[in-house]
């Protein structure tokens, strides 16, 4: 049975569990100023996310990352690093440059197991 979690924009959900799995996507929630800001407040709305969905960090499997400044990366690769913390729960990861809508300067899509 797929379950979907729905957030604020119209036509999209924030995540879906499916067989096992989690789909999820997360943007700044605040319209803060800098990537690393942005990034703080990305991962803290998908911690929730994944809990919701009965997964976590631990369970992550594939992320990507759209940046709309790749010269951010390592700003954004600070907050990340810390916040993913040991290497049993590093995913599979991409960072891509993409023009991303209103004032967002990241977005992060993740695929999970639940656990």
């Amino acid at each position: 049975m797929k379950k979907q979690f729905f957030g604020g924009s119209k036509g999209r959900c924030t995540a879906v569990q499916y067989n096992g799995l989690v789909y999820a996507v997360a943007t700044d929630t605040t319209s803060a100023g800098s990537v690393a800001e942005q990034t703080i407040s990305a991962l803290k709305f998908l911690d929730n996310l994944l809990e919701e969905a009965g997964s976590g960090k631990s369970g992550l499997l594939q992320a990507t990352i759209y940046l709309t400044d790749m010269s951010t990366k390592e700003e954004m690769d600070a907050v990340w690093c810390d916040w993913i913390g040991e290497e049993e729960n590093w995913p599979q990861r991409a960072c891509v440059g993409a023009e991303l809508a209103g004032r967002d300067l990241i977005e992060i899509v993740v695929t999970a197991r639940v656990i």
